[in-house]
């Protein structure tokens, strides 16, 4: 069992879970720290939920870093595993992230949830903003009345100052909603469940 086949299966189970929710985006590689790093598989709606897949195949070597970065953004993060991973990710992962074992049945991939996630407990508003684009950070800091002499200022002031003024709360509806609301994801990237 490769990667692309846990990807098929995970996809297919996200567009079945989500295909009445035209509020949902589902996204691969979404790109984190400004690119630096992809979580393989995103749901974004009312939460940003990132899985990350690891087959067999895979090592575990660049998972502690890889839990590190997405623990300061997604909402919930579930580890998709094969099953030669399952024991040794327990003990990697925190407590709220979720796991599921990913095996073949019948020659199909099936997914098993052996831990449901839980809801982050600390994401970091200043890694979170970055998913903002400048312009639409900008245009956050216009609703709110912020933009008055940022309007040339690089990004990161943009992003400062929207975390000064937002709480955590209000900051993660105003990222999930201008990603949400983009027209101009990387060609073939996105979909939306009941997209044709």
């Amino acid at each position: 069992m490769h990667d692309v086949d846990i990807r098929q299966a995970l996809k297919a189970k996200l567009e079945t879970l989500y295909q009445d929710d035209p509020d949902t985006l589902i996204l691969d590689e979404l790109g984190l720290f400004q690119g630096a790093t992809r979580v393989d598989v995103a749901v974004i709606n009312g939460e940003i939920t990132g899985y990350e897949i690891k087959s067999d195949r895979d090592t575990l070597a660049r998972l502690p870093a890889q839990v590190d970065l997405y623990s300061r953004i997604l909402d919930r993060a579930i580890l998709v595993v094969g099953p030669s991973h399952l024991e040794a990710v327990t003990t990697i992962v925190p407590n709220w992230w979720g796991i599921q074992e990913a095996v073949v049945v019948d020659e199909s991939v099936v997914l098993v949830t052996h831990r449901e996630p839980a809801v982050n407990p600390n994401v970091d508003p200043y890694a979170l903003v970055q998913l903002l684009w400048r312009s639409e950070a900008l245009e956050v800091l216009e609703e709110l009345g912020l933009d008055r002499g940022l309007r040339s200022k690089p990004r990161h002031i943009l992003w400062n100052t929207l975390v000064d003024h937002l709480p955590i709360d209000d900051l993660r509806a105003k990222v999930r909603s201008r990603m949400k609301s983009r027209k101009n994801w990387r060609a073939g990237r996105q979909r939306r469940p009941g997209d044709d």
